[in-house]
């Protein structure tokens, strides 16, 4: 059976997240969506309510598990039998910060491979700190994210 592990803090889960979930979960028998607490960034929304959100948008994905990450990527992905991390790069400019992760991670591990997949090109441009941005100005989120997530950064911000 072949596992991938598809890290990230999910906040919020975008659509560009989600199509590719869906396409990774065709490559592979099982998608773990893991759920990360970065110690680098300030969440918007708590681990709780990441998870719930990932859960909710991916419920009809069959082989698309949703769990908790805490620690090295590798350790997690060793721990559940998977043998590749799967990242997206929607520009060059995420490519520096994701060649030097896959390289640490494949220094800490060699039995693991990092897969890169680019999204779809409408969600090329979608990052989760420009979603929180503009939902926090008021402005028009059709079609960036589930509309699960519109409102629940609806109430984040009304509060």
């Amino acid at each position: 059976m072949s596992i991938a592990v598809y890290p990230g803090s999910f906040d919020p889960i975008t659509n560009g997240h989600i199509d590719l979930i869906e396409r990774a979960r065709k490559i592979f028998d099982k998608l773990i969506v893991a759920v990360a607490e970065n110690p680098s960034k300030e969440p918007l929304f708590t681990i709780e309510e990441r998870i719930d959100m990932v859960k909710k948008t991916t419920e009809n994905f069959e082989n698309v598990v949703v769990d908790q990450i805490s620690g090295l990527t590798v350790d997690y992905v060793r721990e559940h039998g998977a043998s590749v991390i799967i990242r997206g790069l929607r520009a060059i400019s995420d490519f520096e910060y994701e060649l030097q992760m896959a390289l640490m991670n494949r220094k800490l591990n060699s039995q693991i491979e990092t897969i890169f997949l680019m999204p779809n090109l409408q969600y090329s441009y979608v990052k989760s700190s420009h979603i929180k941005e503009i939902a926090k100005l008021g402005g028009c989120l059709d079609g960036l994210v589930p509309d699960l997530v519109i409102q629940e950064l609806k109430e984040k911000f009304s509060s």
